[in-house]
């Protein structure tokens, strides 16, 4: 009796745990890298070459099986995922693992129901960490035109640049001005009432902060113009002058082509003239070669 009692137990106990394990990356990802995900078999009884991945989908709100083949042709890219096995365990290779960021993945085995703990692994999840940018943006600036290379205002002109970066994660932003220990922890760069003494190269640095080799930078140069400078000089005065310039072409290509239609149209209108009193049609007698032969002798017009 003990001993069928413990057959229980110990089957109740092998029954509640998975036979399928899934392993994932032990360390960060980054946006480029390759990530393979393996499926290990503890249970022998299960054949490796019946199991298959799955990934929930937030939008289907379920699971769906990864097919290599329909996500390449998704992707445009060549092998970007590639199922294999060797007997004993089950790989499936992610060569642009960013689709797959945060979303949890499983294996599970083709013998039995997915909602049996024994046929389908613990999910997993992973990151992929990444750091695009940056852009720096100023007042007068669209977010389509970033700001030049040399920044040029005028003695006593304040200065802003706005620095940003796409990440994975709220990077840290830093200002540093060259040839000075002076650090700024903002993504904002402030200079008023700018002086000699503020002219250089400032460099925005933007971190991740889960990796910290992970890391951009983008450098520009403050240059103070004397205080009567022509207006030109100055990076908002060239920007305007430019986008006046735009608009004062644009403007005549319009009158051009308005004073095109408006002369075609009136050409039009004259060229038709008036109606050509000679080009009417005579009237036609019931005794003219023109009339229907009528037994009738009339020499009124029938119009």
């Amino acid at each position: 009796m003990r001993s069928l009692l413990l057959a229980a137990v110990v089957a109740l106990i092998h029954s509640s745990h998975a036979a399928l394990m899934i392993k994932g990356p032990t360390e960060p990802v980054l946006e480029g890298d390759m990530v393979t995900l393996e499926c290990l078999n503890t249970d022998g009884d299960l054949n490796i070459s019946r199991v298959h991945f799955e990934f929930f989908s937030e939008y289907m709100q379920g699971w769906n099986q990864v097919w290599w083949r329909s996500v390449r042709s998704y992707c445009f890219y060549d092998r970007a995922v590639e199922v294999e096995e060797d007997g004993e365990k089950a790989y499936l290779r992610l060569f642009y693992p960013t689709r797959f960021s945060g979303v949890p993945v499983r294996c599970v085995s083709d013998a039995g129901n997915a909602t049996e703990p024994e046929y389908v692994s613990d999910s997993i999840t992973f990151k992929v960490h990444y750091l695009r940018g940056p852009s720096l943006t100023m007042e007068g600036y669209s977010r389509y035109m970033e700001v030049p290379q040399d920044v040029k205002v005028r003695v006593g002109a304040d200065v802003v640049v706005k620095c940003s970066a796409s990440s994975s994660e709220e990077p840290s932003y830093f200002w540093q001005k060259e040839g000075s220990d002076w650090v700024l922890p903002s993504p904002l760069l402030k200079v008023t009432k700018a002086s000699a003494l503020d002219e250089g190269k400032y460099t925005c640095l933007a971190k991740n902060p889960s990796v910290e080799s992970l890391n951009v930078q983008r450098t520009i140069s403050i240059t103070v113009l004397p205080k009567d400078a022509p207006w030109y000089k100055t990076t908002n005065g060239s920007l305007w002058l430019m986008t006046s310039c735009a608009a004062l072409v644009l403007l005549a290509c319009v009158l051009c082509v308005s004073v095109l239609l408006c002369r075609r149209a009136k050409k039009i209108k004259t060229s038709k003239g008036p109606i050509d009193d000679h080009s009417q049609k005579k009237p036609i007698y019931r005794t003219s070669v023109e009339s229907i032969p009528s037994t009738c002798m009339d020499k009124q017009p029938l119009v």
